[in-house]
């Protein structure tokens, strides 16, 4: 769990706004990449329609050497909280590698990484709010359960959901097991922050919350999506980022990667940030960390 090469290690800095759509491919998936220095973030294959697979094998073959990603999905489920994932059953899994492989192997025939036969498991399935009205019995009534991390958002202002909560436009719980998957398959590749000690060099993945970017560059929590280049380029000019020169609208996957991607570079010198006050190893390797959440 030791901290990293604070900013001058990395000579990248990417951001992946990720998706937990059903389908083949999935439109919300964003990859954006930035260097050291003040040049404007880019979008990595402007145009394409991103697939998880497309995501994984880029993460595995394609990302520069000694890059900082920025996953935006939850890296594990809550488990301080109780003491384990899923409290009463005794295939719980111990720690978050674990549960990714868990994830990984009850969805392996599910298309697409996707996560239907997981959530949809008898004993799993209890812990989880989804569609339909179908809501588990162990399900914690209200927002549900929430990680050390998610709580650390809060008091920033951010308003965080469970990961247990499958329902709703701004849920996350689908995208969070979803990347759990491609966590899984990258099979220790790249390490990931904080569940994996991190080395002297290399890359390192870790959760990110675009929220917490999009605050870092003037935007309130309640007005953190960007939809236009003027605004964009506002936003990154608070990053201490060169402006994209974007004209007219754009989506807001591509603005939250670009953002972030922008904010990742600035925000990985903060030592702080990689020593949050609240984590402790415990948590780092069963329940994640959300970089930048204080």
């Amino acid at each position: 769990m030791m901290a990293p090469r604070i900013g001058e290690g990395f000579r990248h800095f990417a951001a992946i706004d990720w998706s937990g759509a059903v389908g083949p491919r999935q439109r919300g998936i964003a990859i954006a990449l930035c260097d050291q220095g003040h040049a404007a973030p880019q979008i990595v294959r402007p145009g394409h329609v991103w697939s998880r697979a497309d995501a994984l094998a880029w993460l595995r073959d394609e990302l520069p050497r000694d890059t900082l990603v920025g996953m935006d999905l939850g890296i594990a489920l809550p488990f301080a909280d109780v003491g384990a994932y899923f409290p009463g059953w005794d295939h719980s899994p111990a720690d978050a590698r674990a549960l990714w492989a868990m994830v990984d192997r009850i969805a392996d025939a599910d298309p697409h990484g996707a996560v239907t036969s997981f959530v949809d498991h008898p004993d799993i399935a209890r812990h989880f709010r989804r569609h339909g009205g179908r809501q588990g019995d162990l399900f914690t009534p209200g927002q549900g359960r929430m990680r050390v991390t998610e709580r650390a958002q809060e008091a920033m202002g951010c308003k965080p959901y469970s990961n247990f909560n499958l329902i709703g436009a701004a849920q996350v719980g689908k995208s969070s097991l979803t990347g759990m998957r491609v966590l899984h398959r990258l099979n220790h590749k790249i390490p990931v922050w904080p569940i994996d000690p991190v080395p002297a060099h290399g890359s390192v993945i870790c959760e990110i919350y675009t929220t917490i970017a999009a605050m870092a560059a003037g935007r309130t929590a309640g007005r953190s999506k960007i939809r236009t280049g003027h605004d964009l380029d506002t936003a990154l000019a608070m990053l201490d980022s060169q402006p994209c020169g974007y004209d007219g609208p754009i989506d807001d996957h591509r603005s939250d990667a670009l953002i972030t991607a922008a904010w990742l570079r600035r925000a990985a010198h903060d030592r702080a940030l990689w020593h949050p006050a609240t984590m402790t190893e415990k948590i780092a390797v069963t329940e994640g960390w959300t970089f930048g959440a204080q």
